[in-house]
């Protein structure tokens, strides 16, 4: 039983050190430029480490993606409010410092050229949650729920792009007030 936990362990421990590699080096040039030998050597593994865990890199790119995509609904859904997505709209800060605290996955999905998949995943994810939230608040707005969704998704995704492209230059409680008093007085979402 103890020789599993081990294992677990260094089998995670290798997986963050190739994800941080790869994210540095996705951060430092195009996915087209990146080799298996650059993840290992950076990661401090062996090319057959990586193959063990992942097809290639367009699959560990993917995998990426997914676990962090995973890890803000995660987040997102199991908050200290117990709100769930009112949450992600009403108290922005929380979730800004998630974004800090994974600046780098971030900065490199974000500035990097080839990112439109984690850009449309990230979109999506956040329109149909606001559509969800949007539905069950049976606003009489006469906007259209699903592209108010969309419009609110894009604004967001846009500030988080401009603040993780100029290198947070703002605090994470800072842009989640300052993008609520633009939901606000925009009445894309009621007070």
């Amino acid at each position: 039983m103890e020789t599993t936990t081990k294992t677990d362990r260094r089998i995670v421990r290798t997986k963050e050190a190739i994800n941080k590699a790869f994210l540095e080096l996705f951060s430092e040039k195009e996915l087209e430029q990146i080799t298996i030998n650059d993840i290992a050597e950076r990661a401090n593994v062996n090319r057959g480490t990586i193959y063990l865990h992942y097809s290639d890199k367009y699959d560990l790119l993917d995998k990426c993606i997914e676990e962090h995509l995973l890890r803000l609904i995660n987040f997102c859904s199991t908050n200290e409010s117990g709100q769930g997505i009112t949450f992600l709209v009403t108290d922005l800060t929380p979730v800004f410092h998630y974004f800090a605290e994974n600046y780098l996955f971030f900065s490199a999905m974000l500035t990097n050229h080839r990112t439109s998949v984690f850009r449309g995943r990230l979109q999506h994810f956040m329109s149909a949650n606001l559509k969800e939230k949007l539905a069950k608040q049976n606003l009489q707005s006469g906007i259209d729920t699903e592209l108010n969704a969309e419009f609110m998704a894009s604004a967001f995704i846009g500030i988080l792009e401009w603040w993780i492209t100029n290198d947070m230059p703002h605090s994470p409680q800072y842009m989640a007030e300052q993008v609520r008093k633009l939901y606000e007085k925009n009445e894309v979402f009621p007070v």
